[in-house]
């Protein structure tokens, strides 16, 4: 028995080219289903990785500052995140507070440490920011990708610091 016939059949069966076409519509199909169904071998449940972040806003005065308490509490601790108008699948879920620190130089030209007072001064803010991103290595959060050192702009449903820089992140 041949294995290709006189009439170009495998095994007297099925034709070459017919063969071919059903090999390509196979693996077109293989790949939109791994694409689209998940087999992308990270290790993403759902399709998101939990991303935990903090953001740190400088010098923001006593008035910003109780607004921004105001309305975390009114969030219930929890106000969602948004971008270009939308919300994001991610959550500020604690502010802390520090006095804001200067250096200025005095008269002898010497730099000497400022630090504000609780009353009228200015704070430094700490955001915790609890996300879950599509990706685990673009780490988008809304629109903006989120690494360490970079500039950041915290938008959430009731306030937003355009000016904040990315200072920790923890995934998983």
């Amino acid at each position: 028995m041949k294995i290709i016939d006189e009439k170009g059949r495998l095994f007297g069966k099925i034709n070459l080219v017919d063969l071919l076409a059903i090999v390509i519509v196979a693996a077109a199909l293989i790949f939109l289903a791994v694409r689209f169904l998940g087999g992308s071998g990270n290790d993403v449940i759902n399709g998101a990785t939990k991303l935990t972040y903090t953001a740190q806003v400088q010098a923001v005065d006593q008035a910003t500052y109780d607004e921004v308490m105001r309305q975390m509490e009114l969030a219930g601790g929890r106000d969602q995140l948004m971008a270009d108008g939308k919300l994001v699948d991610g959550y500020v879920t604690k502010v802390e507070a520090t006095p804001h620190v200067s250096f200025n130089t005095d008269a002898s030209g010497n730099m000497v440490r400022s630090e504000e007072n609780y009353d009228g001064g200015r704070w430094d803010l700490t955001f915790t920011v609890e996300a879950n991103v599509a990706d685990p290595i673009t780490n988008k959060v809304g629109t903006q990708e989120v690494r360490v050192a970079k500039s950041h702009i915290l938008k959430t449903v009731h306030f937003e610091f355009a000016y904040t820089n990315i200072i920790t992140c923890e995934w998983g």
